[in-house]
């Protein structure tokens, strides 16, 4: 893996984060890519002293900027090999008829437009090269609807399909394509889709042991070491006292 590049998305906190640092540690290149400059900033001085770094500012929304930073690429990065597509956010938590129109654009401009410009800005050169790996990170939302969940699942409802879609399409072109799709995991996630309000996001992680970022970028670390044969093509993770979206043991 020390000759390998991995361009990951969402690279300033989270799951993101996590994976860059795990990554690093085992000698993966990195490029790394967010919307706050200071945090990559941060962290890129943090991993250089491990491995080698180049950072990209972009907005995943924005397929002017996504395409310009990938063609920005320095030759010794230009070759990417893992692409891990993590840029994603939940915003609000209402009923369809009470829902914030700007959140719904916002959830999938990000998490299912953003997910498509970045592969399709990255794809060419894997498809020429017929090598490369894309892990696409999902949710368990995903996989179930639950109340007041209606547009973010939605968003990964599509992420589950295009993540399927990948897979077909790209089938005989030597590109693996799979998806993590993690329950319950604390991260800023709960901040963000709660608007700030810290009271209510740490409500969401009491009373039990949620999943850390650490342990899904050990899922990830898991997929990409498979051998040239072995594709993890769709992986759901939960904590212990998870069962689903809406039943969670909490003490």
């Amino acid at each position: 893996m020390k000759n390998k590049t991995a361009f990951i998305t969402g690279a300033t906190s989270g799951i993101g984060m996590a994976t860059a640092k795990l990554f690093a540690k085992n000698g993966v290149k990195l490029i790394l890519c967010g919307r706050r400059e200071e945090r990559l900033k941060s962290l890129s001085e943090e991993l250089s002293k491990i491995t080698t770094v180049h950072t990209l500012k972009f907005d995943v929304r924005n397929k002017e900027e996504v395409f310009a930073a990938v063609q920005s690429l320095p030759e010794d990065f230009s070759t990417i090999d893992i692409l891990i597509n993590d840029a994603g956010n939940a915003h609000g938590m209402d009923a369809i008829d009470e829902g914030n129109i700007e959140d719904w654009d916002a959830m999938l401009d990000i998490n299912v437009k953003g997910l498509l410009y970045v592969s399709k800005a990255i794809l060419p050169k894997m498809i020429a090269r017929k090598s490369g790996q894309i892990i696409n990170i999902g949710s368990t939302a995903g996989k179930e609807v639950y109340p007041k969940g209606n547009v973010y699942c939605a968003s990964k409802h599509a992420v589950d399909a295009i993540n399927q879609g990948m897979r077909i399409d790209l089938n005989g072109k030597g590109i693996k394509v799979g998806a993590i799709n993690p329950g319950l995991v604390q991260t800023e996630f709960s901040e963000v889709r709660f608007k700030g309000d810290s009271e209510k996001a740490e409500k969401v992680y009491q009373g039990y042991t949620p999943l850390k970022p650490e342990d899904v970028a050990d899922i990830i670390w898991f997929a990409v070491t498979r051998p040239p044969h072995v594709n993890i093509a769709d992986l759901t993770v939960m904590c212990l006292d998870q069962a689903s979206s809406t039943i969670v043991n909490k003490n």
